[in-house]
């Protein structure tokens, strides 16, 4: 009886780390598919569509081409967020100021059917690493 009592015990600690792990999750996808894993949690706000955001980021294909970066540059960019491509408008209210993300963006949600001056390919899934500096005002 002892040991049934122990494997229950374990079932029931399993069960509770498999929810804390779940519960936990880095990574979310937004019901556009664009897929967010946070590798830094920002203590900040978060930006709204309208913000204007200052980054560092990354862009690559799925072959691993970097086609843009502001690293590169030595300079992070400024935009609003809602004259970028959606996948970024919609990522990007999702990261805190200091957080950093991979954000894994479906051609719908990317430059689509057109692909983008000949650096970026038609139909592309694109992965940007991208790092919020701060918040415009």
């Amino acid at each position: 009886m002892k040991s049934l009592h122990t494997l229950f015990a374990i079932a029931a600690l399993t069960s509770v780390a498999a929810c804390a792990t779940a519960a936990d999750s880095a990574t979310e996808t937004l019901p556009s598919g664009v897929k967010i894993v946070h590798t830094t949690v920002g203590t900040g706000a978060n930006p709204k569509a309208t913000d204007t955001v200052k980054v560092h980021y990354k862009g690559t294909l799925v072959d691993g081409k970097e086609f843009d970066s502001s690293y590169k540059r030595g300079a992070p960019a400024t935009f609003p967020l809602n004259r970028v491509v959606p996948c970024w408008t919609e990522g990007m209210q999702k990261i805190k100021v200091g957080g950093k993300a991979t954000l894994t963006c479906p051609p719908a949600t990317a430059y689509g059917s057109q692909g983008a001056g000949g650096v970026v390919p038609p139909n592309a899934t694109l992965t940007f690493e991208v790092e919020l500096i701060a918040i415009e005002k």
